[in-house]
C-alpha cells in the first residue's frame, strides 16, 4: 500500500515539477542566455528535424526532480537518525535492586 501511495504521489509531483521547469526555470535560463527558447531549439538534416531543445528540457526536469527527491530523502534520514539517537524514556518504576530487596523481605517472612 505504501508503494502505491508513493508512486501516485511521485507521478503527481513529477507533473508539478515538470510545469515548474517548463514555465519558470527554462524561461529564466533562456533569459540569462540571451533569450534562447529551449523548446524551439532544433537542427535539420535533410527532411529530418531533431528537436534537441526538448531533450535539454527533459535533462533540466530530471535534475530538478532528482535534487528535490535527494533533499527529501536526506531530511527523512536526518529525522530518522535523530529519532534513533533520542534516549529511551526513563521508566518511573522501582529499580532492579529495590525489587530484589522487596523479594528478599517477602521470602524472610
Amino acid at each position: 500500500m505504501d508503494m502505491a501511495v508513493g508512486i501516485i504521489i511521485g507521478a503527481a509531483f513529477t507533473a508539478i515539477v515538470g510545469i515548474l521547469v517548463a514555465d519558470m526555470i527554462n524561461p529564466l535560463i533562456g533569459l540569462l542566455m540571451g533569450g534562447v527558447d529551449f523548446a524551439g531549439l532544433s537542427a535539420s538534416v535533410g527532411e529530418a528535424t531533431f528537436t534537441y531543445g526538448n531533450f535539454i528540457m527533459a535533462i533540466i526536469n530530471f535534475l530538478v526532480i532528482a535534487f528535490v527527491v535527494f533533499m527529501l530523502v536526506r531530511s527523512l534520514n536526518k529525522m530518522k537518525k535523530a529519532e534513533e539517537a533520542a534516549p529511551a524514556p526513563a521508566l518511573a518504576g522501582p529499580t532492579q535492586e529495590e525489587l530484589l530487596a522487596d523479594i528478599l523481605v517477602a521470602l524472610k517472612k
